[in-house]
């Protein structure tokens, strides 16, 4: 199976990142995490997208906030699928790093999940993995379907807790 690769530019993005990982583990998709800024070690951040491919990575995801160019970097420097994160900060509350992303020039393309999305960040690498793995497929219907469940027993609930 191929590995994701996840990529924050701040280990402040490490709560986010965490939402991600979980799911993967659960979804016994491996993955690696690394702390690379697309401003500070630009050098580095390209050589880990120009080698993903190489080193076994399927998809990559990126977690940013503020200008947000981390997704970007790493689109540029390969043509494996990149997901953003883009992260809230304190200033324009995660606008600023989601409208940096989806105003990709034309040609790099770079997916995006809500602000502060670790969670279908992960879900969306493992549905692009799963284009090639039944198994990882057969692992999210199944996932689909608990979540169903667990939605139509809350609904249960309500029902019975208001006698409606």
């Amino acid at each position: 199976m191929k590995k994701v690769g996840i990529i924050m530019g701040s280990d402040s993005d490490l709560p986010i990142i965490k939402k991600a990982t979980d799911i993967l583990k659960s979804l016994d998709i491996p993955f690696e995490v690394h702390i690379l800024s697309a401003h500070r070690t630009p050098v580095e951040a390209a050589d880990f997208a120009k080698n993903a491919r190489e080193n076994g990575f399927g998809v990559m995801i990126a977690a940013a906030g503020m200008a947000a160019h981390l997704a970007g970097a790493v689109a540029a420097n390969t043509t494996l699928p990149v997901i953003d994160i883009p992260c809230k900060s304190s200033v324009f509350d995660g606008m600023d790093a989601l409208l940096s992303t989806v105003q990709m020039p034309t040609g790099i393309p770079v997916a995006t999940v809500a602000v502060n999305g670790g969670a279908n960040a992960a879900l969306l690498a493992a549905q692009i993995i799963a284009v090639e793995d039944k198994e990882l497929a057969d692992k999210l219907n199944k996932k689909r379907a608990d979540d169903a469940q667990k939605v139509l027993e809350k609904d249960a609930n309500v029902m019975n807790m208001l006698d409606a």
